[in-house]
Parts: structure tokens; sequence; C-alpha cells
């Protein structure tokens, strides 16, 4: 397996346990952060599948098996690893296939480092963003007030809507994050929201709809979701996209955090851009990790953490061109309801 003595610093470098599967499986590189996470020492991993990881590697190896079949990005979050006898830990797994095997990435349970970071990030942008929110919005109203015509009005309309979004936000930023204004959401009214406010930043970008008619409503934070969604499309723009398309269906599949199959419906934002890199496949959901330049790394992890505030995930699917991320979303229970 050929990996330069840079990757292998740089990985070595980070707090998020990361390991790769060669072609059969076998573990094949594992960092320190890795071996700190699962107690189990390099010696003891090297050329071993994941069912090495007891009680619980049967779980993991599936997880392996199953990526194979769907190519996509996977989690498993609260899996049980004891190294030796009274040490037992629960780290949540992500999976995502690579040209040689699998990335693999660690996170010890219910610390949520990567969510932790991205909060403290963005608690100071949001601190410095409200009084230029203000003006925006200010200035907006009194374009509405003047303008003549239909179209003018309605984009200073837009304007100023998304200013007080985005000051609501910023607000919710800076005060308790675990309070959600949670509602029945239409989730194809969020897609066409996300789909309007993209053509008025770029008209030259295609926007196809694959919706399913029949999925019910959901349960949820919608000013969150409409980030989230957004933060996915201007993700494939900045990905040089020519054509994006938004897709819903339902997702029967689901497991949750106790690895019980609920109903969720999935979100999916398709493009024709330039893909995910390689060298940051496996930490492509940490903040400050982007493919770009000038890239700040904090969209795809908001996102991730929007998803998992309402017991969900985000993941990413390849494509032989671009890529294709996936909101999935459980669909809770309302009274009576039982699950199929």
């Amino acid at each position: 397996m050929l990996r330069t003595k840079l990757d292998t610093a740089s990985l070595d470098e980070l707090a998020t346990g990361v390991a790769e599967l060669d072609a059969d499986g076998r573990v094949a590189y594992a960092n320190p952060a890795f071996i700190e996470h699962t107690g189990y020492g390099l010696s003891r991993l090297l050329g071993q599948t994941l069912e090495v990881l007891k009680p619980e590697g049967g779980r993991l190896q599936a997880m392996v098996l199953r990526l194979r079949a769907e190519h996509g990005t996977l989690g498993l979050p609260g899996v049980a690893v004891c190294a030796t006898p009274g040490n037992e830990v629960r780290l949540d797994f992500s999976f995502t296939p690579s040209e040689n095997g699998v990335w693999i990435e660690t996170h010890p349970a219910g610390t949520a480092t990567g969510a932790t970071r991205v909060s403290e990030s963005l608690r100071g942008f949001a601190h410095e963003i409200r009084n230029p929110l203000a003006a925006i919005s200010g200035a907006a109203q009194l374009l509405e007030q003047r303008a003549g015509a239909a179209g003018p009005r309605e984009l200073a309309h837009l304007i100023r809507d998304e200013a007080a979004r985005l000051a609501t936000l910023a607000e919710r930023l800076l005060g308790e994050r675990h309070a959600m204004a949670t509602r029945a959401v239409n989730v194809h009214a969020m897609l066409e929201r996300a789909a309007e406010l993209l053509q008025a930043e770029r008209g030259d970008v295609a926007i196809v709809r694959d919706y399913d008619p029949s999925l019910p409503a959901w349960h949820g934070d919608p000013d969150r979701l409409l980030q989230a969604i957004l933060n996915l499309i201007r993700n494939a723009v900045q990905a040089n996209a020519t054509r994006i398309v938004l897709r819903s269906r339902a997702e029967a599949g689901w497991r949750d955090a106790h690895g019980q199959r609920v109903p969720a419906l999935r979100i999916e934002v398709e493009d024709d851009g330039g893909g995910v890199p390689n060298a940051i496949a496996a930490t492509l959901f940490e903040p400050m990790v982007s493919g770009r330049a000038d890239g700040t790394g904090l969209g795809l992890a908001l996102a991730r953490e929007i998803a998992r505030e309402h017991g969900g995930e985000l993941a990413l699917q390849r494509r032989p061109s671009g890529s294709c991320f996936m909101l999935l979303l459980p669909r809770h229970r309302r009274p009576g309801e039982t699950h199929e």
C-alpha cells in the first residue's frame, strides 16, 4: 500500500483516531490516536480484521462488508471496545472507502470532539457578524420600501429575511446550543427555499429536483436544517459544480444510536463538481479541513453537527465524477404511530 512519509506524519499528528484497512479488510495502518482510543497496540492491530476489537468487533466487521456494497461513508456510534478487562470504552466509528481499502475514523462516544471545535470557532464568528447583519437588514428594509418594481422588492425582501435568519442563528451560537426550535417541517419547501437562494446567488448553476412527493412532514429545527442544506449546496458550488440535484427519499434502513431500525428521511445533494480529494477523505467532516486553499473547512463540519443534533448523520457517497452528500434524519414517531 502506497503512503508517503508526509502522509503518515500528518495523520500521526491528528487527535482523531484514524486507521486504514487494506483490500482484504485488514488493518494496514493506525495512528497514535486510534491506538490510544481503542487501547490496542499497533502489534495487535496490524494484519487483523476489526473483529480483533472486542467485544463488538463483529459489528465493526459487518459495517466494513456493508460499506463495500453501498460505497458511501457510514457511521456506527457508541461501539464498546475493551482491550483489557475493566477498561471498556465506547467509541463512535465512521467508515469511508478509499482507493486501497477503507479509512476508519474514531472519536470517544459522547464527547463530540469535532462538534465542540466547530462551536468554539463559530461562537467568535457569530459575535463578529451581528452588527453587520443589523446594518444589512436595515438597508434591505429601506430598499424594499423604495423599490418600485416587483422584482427589486422581492430581492430586497429576500435579503432582509436571510439577514434576520442569520442573526437568529448567530444568537443561538452565542447562547445555549441544546435548545432547538422544533416543529413540523415540509422538507420539500425547505429544499425549494435553498434552491431559490442558490438561484439568487448563482443563476448559472442548473438545479434538478428529484423529490418523493409521498414523504411525510419531518419534525426538527427548520432554520438549522436549511443551514445544513445550504452548506451542502455551497460546498458543491465551491467544487465548481454546474449542475446540482436535490433529492428526497424515505430511508427504511437507518439505525439509530442504539442499533434500532427506525424510519428516516434521506436528503441528497448531488453535484458534477471536482469531487473530494483523496488526501482529505478520511477527515472530510472535521473542522478546518478543506480541499481548497481559501476554504475554512467549517461548512461540512457544521452540517454534520446539525444532522447529529437531530439524531441523524451526514455521509458522503462517492461518484465516478462529482460527489453526493446524504443527510439522514430519523423521523420521530407521533402519538399512536408505530415503526414498520
